[in-house]
């Protein structure tokens, strides 16, 4: 297995570096998410495109064993931040821990499916395949994700998705404000509502946005204005307190503005994680093996493991892990153009071989361990 992932690399290095250098965003990475599955067809896997009614999802399976593991892959990039988040090393890792259980997956009694997830920064890629039944028969999924620091334990928040806009009434800014209603002012009163609510708010939320269209013109009363903003939580059930309150906070503005008001949903909210212990102590034994050293005392480094992720919903479903690799980027963390640049260095090609090879043994630990197959493959094991 060692030596099918040794052979693959200079393989999986140039997959991370074309993603990399070919940024496409959410629901549009056809070139990541084909290169992605020519690797895999390369590597002997049975690939079926469009999974779940989804043009740049897919699924790649090799093996007829009863343990059915899934490696998920994420391609999407950040509109205007290219692949500041990593997803990149994260799609040639899972190809390459799927170039490591190719040629032993039979005589471990696996079958692996690698899903190529669209979407994932934002548009819930994953929770649609889960709801149209693509996760259907997995008995377990993992991921690696890149960041500062390596941190075996997810903990991401809970994370609801919104869109808000105002209608209001166009007029000349000079000669006739009196018959306008100002759309841009609504968003200003929605704001400093919520600046003000957040001091009531527990520590374990987060509330932010953006304005994405603010208006036309200066001389012309705002008539339309748009947005998109996160509300995170500990949890769907807090998020589920939570939104309303927020929501409320928008309905100011619309209130103050004499506007109207819509909210509507980018994605299904993305869960918090449930890490499966057995799973993330046979990769925490396999990742130290390979020389990795993780970061657990809570440092700035090691706080991309909150970052929110549909992975999440998955986990709910599935007994599941979502390590984190670092890739030596301080002070560069996730979401920088700095960081982007950090996910092509040698630290990240480290990163992709060592993530492939850490998923690779923890699947390898599963099969071996016969009371680890009896508790995955039992029914309603989750």
């Amino acid at each position: 297995m060692r030596e099918a992932v040794a052979k693959a690399a200079p393989e999986l290095l140039a997959l991370s570096h074309r993603i990399h250098a070919n940024p496409e965003v959410a629901w549009e990475e056809e070139k990541a998410a084909r290169w992605t599955a020519y690797a895999l067809d390369d590597l002997g896997y049975d690939v079926v495109t469009g999974t779940a009614g989804l043009p740049t999802a897919f699924t790649a399976t090799v093996g007829s064993g009863p343990l059915h593991l899934a490696i998920c892959a994420e391609y999407d990039a950040l509109p205007g931040l290219g692949h500041a988040c990593g997803h990149n090393v994260i799609a040639a890792a899972a190809v390459g821990a799927a170039a490591g259980l190719a040629p032993v997956a039979d005589e471990l009694g696996l079958k692996v499916t690698v899903f190529g997830t669209p979407a994932e920064e934002g548009g819930g890629g994953k929770i649609l395949m889960l709801e149209r039944g693509a996760f259907d028969g997995v008995h377990a999924a993992m991921m690696v994700h890149p960041g500062p620091a390596d941190v075996a334990e997810a903990d991401p928040y809970a994370v609801a998705h919104l869109k808000v806009r105002y209608h209001g009434k166009a007029a000349h800014a000079a000669a006739y404000p009196e018959r306008g209603r100002n759309a841009a002012d609504a968003f200003t009163v929605a704001q400093v509502a919520i600046g003000l609510l957040r001091q009531q708010l527990p520590s374990t939320t987060r509330v932010h946005g953006m304005v994405t269209r603010g208006g036309e013109v200066p001389n012309a009363i705002p008539e339309l204005t748009e947005g998109r903003w996160y509300v995170r939580a500990g949890s769907l059930e807090e998020l589920s307190a939570l939104q309303p309150r927020v929501e409320k906070c928008f309905e100011a503005g619309a209130l103050a503005s004499a506007c109207d008001l819509e909210i509507e949903p980018e994605s299904r909210p993305y869960s918090e994680f449930r890490n499966d212990a057995a799973m993330l102590a046979a990769y925490r034994q396999a990742a130290e093996s390979l020389g990795r050293t993780f970061d657990s005392s809570g440092s700035p480094a090691a706080r991309m493991n909150r970052a929110s992720t549909d992975m999440g919903n998955v986990s709910r479903v599935l007994p599941a892990i979502h390590p984190y690799l670092g890739i030596n980027s301080l002070p560069a963390v996730n979401h920088q153009r700095e960081f982007a640049a950090a996910c092509v260095t040698p630290d990240a090609d480290r990163a992709v071989l060592d993530g492939a090879l850490g998923m690779a043994l923890t699947a390898v630990a599963l099969a071996g361990d016969d009371r680890e197959r009896a508790r995955l493959t039992a029914p309603g094991s989750r």
